[in-house]
């Protein structure tokens, strides 16, 4: 049976400005949050906590270095002046989407100004003008884990209200500028993340809050983040005539370790908690269990008055997500555990794992698919999808057949999802192009299809060279099928 994806299909890649483009200090842009992200060579790659803590300390020296030596994230990999470039290399890799996002300390600085940085806005109008000829669709983020570092320092980031008004004006400057170049726009990457790393995703400084707060600052954060998604929402179907705009979630799945009954509930625990992010954009409304659990906790969260009817009547058109691993479950507390996407979970005895200890479980790519589209009856679109592995250079030539196998099997389980009525719309594999880890900072941990000559410490020549696995999603794309 031939196993061909529908056509139209937006197969793609998808990146981060963050971790791309560079140019920290050029072109007006301001500091974001992701500039004071190091590169830790001393802390093990698996703990996440450590490489991603951050002090109002810290933040203030780091202010004041105009380096970017321990800063990988400020050098990316010089997409700011590449861009034409690896364009052209996803278009030659017959790319019909890519998904990126616009750095909001580009186009606002502080995120307070009165007006925004025309170098700025001109810079991704150009992007799109390149990315139109080629004819690449663009799927734009408007929140990537790099909102400016003001708002963080002044506000503890999106703890205050105020900067739900910031985030507007930002997104509907956006939607004005390039309502002729965009038509698909998300409004923040992995919400939930906010948990794992919140000053990442949301510019909350621990030590800014008051001792005992911390977690009553994250969800009262989080909700403005509900808040202001559903506005910008509203927003862009007004600006952007036929605009579609969606949600987006870490897809963390997660098995019971056991058929033990006590391992059940906490799976299904941590699953409808995974769940509750998407279910308030989705449905426009907080699930009722979440509510009683953050009364049992004493969280109060502080609504406007229109809060509720914003969330309801600003419903998403769609539903992205990521995938990378799965996890189990157990209550035995000395469960073997291992690392995933910035989370330990139960490591999974029938599962290999990569060189950073995510489990790879294609298989589980279908059972989400199927949950998701199941839950919310909306259209799916896999936004970020990939393994990090050490690659070596071998005659200027990167083989690559681990990678190939891997994309490989979570093709075919995405057709099966298909083939048995899931409406998946397209697919966007993260880091088409080598970039700096969203965790750890390193470019040793390459996603690519395409190889980028740097290593940890940002030396090399930059070049571009073309993996073994290029060549062959150029022709799953090529022939919309994974014959």
């Amino acid at each position: 049976m031939s196993k061909q994806f529908p056509d139209g299909f937006m197969w793609g890649g998808a990146i981060a400005a963050n971790q791309v483009e560079g140019g920290w200090n050029q072109g007006g842009k301001g500091l974001s949050v992701a500039d004071m992200a190091t590169f830790k060579r001393n802390v093990d790659v698996k703990e996440f906590s450590k490489h991603m803590a951050i002090t109002s300390e810290f933040i203030e020296a780091a202010s004041q270095d105009e380096s970017d030596a321990d800063y990988p994230k400020r050098r990316g990999i010089d997409f700011y002046h590449r861009y034409k470039e690896d364009l052209a290399l996803f278009a030659e890799m017959g790319f019909k989407t890519l998904r990126l996002s616009i750095a909001w300390s580009r186009i606002f600085p502080t995120g307070e100004e009165a007006e925004p940085n025309e170098e700025g806005l001109q810079f991704y109008e150009n992007v799109f003008k390149e990315m139109k000829r080629l004819n690449l669709e663009p799927i734009v983020t408007l929140s990537h884990y790099e909102m400016p570092l003001a708002l963080s320092v002044k506000y503890n980031g999106w703890v205050d209200r105020s900067v739900v008004d910031s985030f507007v004006k930002f997104s509907e400057v956006c939607f004005h500028r390039y309502k002729d170049y965009v038509k698909y726009w998300l409004t923040f990457n992995e919400i939930d993340s906010i948990h794992r790393h919140p000053f990442t995703t949301a510019g909350i400084v621990a030590d800014k809050s008051v001792a005992g707060e911390e977690k009553q600052d994250i969800y009262q954060a989080l909700h403005h983040q509900f808040v202001a998604s559903a506005m910008v929402t509203k927003s862009c179907h007004e600006i952007i005539a036929g605009s579609q705009v969606g949600c987006m979630i870490t897809k963390l799945t997660t098995y019971p370790l056991t058929p033990k009954p006590e391992d059940v509930e906490a799976t299904l625990k941590k699953n409808l908690e995974n769940y509750f992010y998407s279910d308030v954009q989705v449905f426009g409304e907080y699930p009722k269990l979440i509510l009683k659990q953050l009364e049992k906790e004493d969280i109060h969260i502080q609504m406007a008055a229109d809060d509720k009817a914003i969330l309801k009547e600003n419903t998403v058109d769609f539903v992205s997500f990521s995938y990378y691993m799965s996890m189990t479950e157990s209550t035995d507390p000395n469960a073997d555990r291992t690392p995933g996407n910035t989370v330990i979970g139960v490591k999974n005895p029938y599962l290999p794992a990569t060189d950073w200890g995510w489990q790879i479980d294609p298989k589980g790519l279908k059972i989400s698919l199927i949950e998701l589209y199941d839950r919310y009856k909306k259209p799916l679109i896999i936004v970020e999808n990939g393994m990090g592995a050490k690659d070596i250079v071998e005659d200027g030539k990167i083989h690559d057949p681990y990678r190939v196998k891997y994309f490989k099997e979570h093709f075919e389980q995405m057709w099966e999802a298909i083939e048995e009525g899931v409406e998946l719309f397209g697919y966007t594999s993260w880091g088409p192009i080598d970039l700096v880890s969203a965790g750890t900072s390193q470019m040793s941990k390459r996603y690519g299809f395409i190889y980028i000559d740097q290593d940890d410490e940002g030396n090399g020549s930059l070049d571009r060279i073309k993996k073994d696995s290029f060549y062959w999603y150029q022709g799953v794309i090529q022939s919309n099928s994974i014959d």
